[in-house]
């Protein structure tokens, strides 16, 4: 795909019309919307997979639907959807493929990229994950001690962390292997809290890593071999460490056996890697059964993106929606409330996924965008956001849309819990978009708020992947309408370089390396009081 063959978004006829459009809404309201529509609620619907997606309350009509998704057609949506899937070097900056949708084909698909077929690739990967996560958790593989695996602990960062975390604590109920407990942050704390509460004897560590250098991610792993040495011996190691890396050469110096290592691809990016062997942690947890339900999952949503016209479409949908909400009515964030307390990590799931994927402003021509690119991605599980933010939420300057998550049943828990969980989702929908008037102005709620609200059947593995693909998918359809590359992160680069800098000096008690006199002023403060 050549992005330079396509024109700039602020060249197209139909997002000019959509800045008319939007012009003439003057003060219309949520309620006067629903009122003179009474079909709206059951109209503004779509369908896909275990998911309902409800976006009535939104402040748009079904002209504002029409421009959107000539929008989409103007922009060539579908065919740019559909390099994606094809292997199309998509990703323009790093000359790659995002093929993240090849990692849930089914085993009889075949992709050819490059002369070889992916699947068949994605397939070995995966059949060398079941089988080391089936010896795990039946005590096949022991420990240097003999003792069967009880823990496992994930050591990465970013999409090596993020993923197979929200996961974990998303699928808590389905979880009847080792107990699982992921380790990210450089500060010593965050490791070290977690390794108290271990027995070295009985703990395995998967070493998350594309290249085995991550500074955050080895500098956690080099901790926790060390503490292994201390407790059981440097010979230890290979029975207490797999690699998830494709540096076999590293790998092999750190002590863990190259059989140990499970690889994937440049054409997967961190942030969609969750399905690919970044998983292996979950799979320990999980199961290969309930893994491979939620890439079935995954693979649903992928070919109903590809398949289901726009106005039925979920995914695109959302992302059209979104598109309206920041691009045309000016909001500038969103709130991913989900009603599911095991959903707790999945706000900053998303913030990854979204603000590392759409957060620039160059386009994929190497120009400087001129429109507004990707939102401010925040949130916090209900009901306990009800009692934090929501209060900006309904009375405050700022409009924020939300998108609320929910599901029809629950997998465990009293079941007037989750109706009274449900009821609060619904409530805080209406409140937003409805409001109250009141002769007090401290009580009175505009209303007029907008949200869209997703209905699930229930949390399992497959719904679950059903979720994570529709987000990936709408993400990805956002990025292309926008015209940036979502499969890049260059933003995160000069930070890490200059923290190697950085940690050289301070390591060295000097603040010689640092030109910046703020910064040196500040590292010499933190040197002083060290």
């Amino acid at each position: 795909m050549a992005p330079a063959t396509f024109p700039r978004l602020d060249d197209s006829e139909a997002w000019a019309a959509l800045h008319r459009h939007a012009a003439a809404f003057g003060d219309l309201h949520l309620a006067d919307l629903a009122a003179a529509d009474p079909r709206r609620a059951r109209d503004l619907t779509v369908d896909a997979g275990a998911w309902h997606l409800n976006y009535a309350r939104n402040l748009l009509t079904s002209q504002t639907i029409g421009l959107l998704t000539s929008l989409a057609d103007e922009a060539r949506l579908r065919h740019r959807i559909e390099a994606v899937f094809a292997g199309e070097k998509v990703n323009t900056t790093e000359h790659r493929p995002a093929l993240h949708s090849a990692l849930r084909l089914p085993r009889a698909a075949r992709l050819i990229i490059d002369g070889r077929d992916v699947v068949a690739d994605v397939h070995h990967v995966l059949d060398q994950m079941a089988t080391f996560a089936q010896r795990v958790r039946t005590g096949q593989w022991t420990g240097a001690t003999g003792n069967a695996i009880t823990d496992v602990v994930n050591i990465g960062i970013g999409g090596s962390h993020l993923g197979p975390a929200m996961a974990a604590a998303a699928l808590r109920p389905h979880l009847d292997g080792p107990t699982l407990h992921f380790v990210s942050n450089i500060d010593g704390a965050d490791l070290i809290g977690t390794l108290d509460e271990l027995d070295a004897s009985s703990t395995l560590f998967v070493v998350s890593s594309k290249t085995f250098t991550t500074l955050e991610t080895m500098t956690n792993a080099n901790s926790a071999r060390t503490w292994l040495i201390d407790a059981l011996g440097a010979d230890a190691v290979a029975h207490h460490f797999v690699a998830v890396s494709t540096n076999l050469e590293a790998v092999s110096s750190f002590g863990i056996s190259p059989d140990a290592a499970f690889g994937f691809w440049d054409w997967v990016g961190g942030r969609y890697s969750l399905d690919s062997a970044i998983g292996l942690s979950l799979m320990c947890g999980l199961g290969p059964e309930g893994f491979l339900s939620m890439l079935s999952g995954m693979h649903e949503i992928d070919e109903h993106v590809r398949r289901a016209p726009w106005e039925q479409n979920l995914p695109v949908m959302l992302a059209l929606v979104g598109i309206w909400n920041h691009n045309f009515r000016g909001h500038q964030s969103v709130a991913v409330l989900p009603y599911a307390a095991d959903l707790s990590l999945l706000p900053a799931f998303l913030q990854q996924l979204d603000m590392e994927s759409n957060g620039k402003s160059v386009t994929t021509a190497g120009e400087p965008v001129g429109w507004s690119t990707g939102p401010v991605i925040w949130g916090q599980p209900g009901t306990d956001g009800q009692h934090a933010f929501f209060q900006l939420l309904h009375q405050g300057t700022q409009v924020v849309p939300c998108e609320f998550i929910g599901f029809c049943r629950s997998i465990d828990g009293p079941a007037d819990h989750h109706d009274l969980l449900m009821a609060n989702l619904l409530a805080q929908s209406e409140a937003l978009a409805t409001g109250r008037g009141h002769e007090d102005p401290h009580r009175r709620f505009e209303g007029n708020r907008p949200s869209s609200t997703l209905l699930g059947t229930e949390l399992s593995p497959e719904v679950l992947g059903q979720l994570v693909a529709i987000y990936e998918h709408k993400v990805v359809a956002q990025g292309l309408l926008w015209q940036v590359n979502s499969f890049d992160q260059w933003g995160v680069e000069l930070g890490k370089e200059l923290a190697t800098t950085l940690s050289e000096g301070l390591t060295g008690r000097t603040t010689a390396t640092m030109v910046d006199p703020t910064t040196a002023a500040l590292a010499q403060h933190y040197l002083d009081h060290n």
